[in-house]
């Protein structure tokens, strides 16, 4: 079995040996967790600046809801749409480890080189998902690519209602 590290990197070289491991490694979550925020953490250190402390600590606490959200939408989209088999442990495990090249938005700080460098992250972030969800749920390229268009209009109709929802409460308590 690999290391943290190890699987990071197996992740982010898009291993399908990887994925597949920590998919039945009941006990990866919490190192998936760590994934999530240690790419939230260069994240919020990549885009210094931009909300001080308070931005920082919010941009940590929204990865990992949007982590969990984002494994929900997808296990419900791939296994009610595309008759894919998992189980939300497996989804949040293998989408955690996706998420692994996110550390090089720490070089955000950079500039010019930050914004390329987020931007690349971003889309190989994208390609992780697909073969993340493509093992997780046990189907095609074809159908996990599916299961991400789908699952993106899915969250993003999620973030109008509630985004609206939140701004409308914070606008009336704050």
């Amino acid at each position: 079995m690999a290391g943290f590290a190890e699987r990071m990197m197996g992740a982010a070289a898009l291993d399908v040996r990887t994925y597949e491991e920590v998919e039945h490694d009941h006990t990866a979550t919490g190192q998936a967790a760590g994934v999530v925020a240690l790419v939230a953490i260069a994240s919020a250190i990549g885009s210094y600046g931009v909300g001080g402390i308070a931005g920082a600590i919010g941009a940590v606490v929204a990865a990992f809801v949007s982590w969990v959200i984002w494994a929900a939408v997808t296990l419900v989209v791939g296994t009610k749409i595309f008759d894919g088999t998992a189980d939300m442990g497996e989804m949040l495990r293998t989408l955690g480890f996706a998420q692994s090249v996110g550390v090089v938005k720490v070089l955000g700080i950079v500039p010019i080189l930050g914004w390329l460098a987020s931007i690349a992250a971003g889309l190989w972030m994208l390609v992780c998902g697909v073969v993340a969800i493509r093992q997780a749920l046990d189907f095609t390229t074809g159908k996990a690519i599916g299961t991400v268009l789908i699952g993106w209009v899915a969250m993003m109709l999620l973030y109008v209602l509630f985004g609206g929802f939140l701004a409308g409460v914070f606008g009336i308590f704050g």
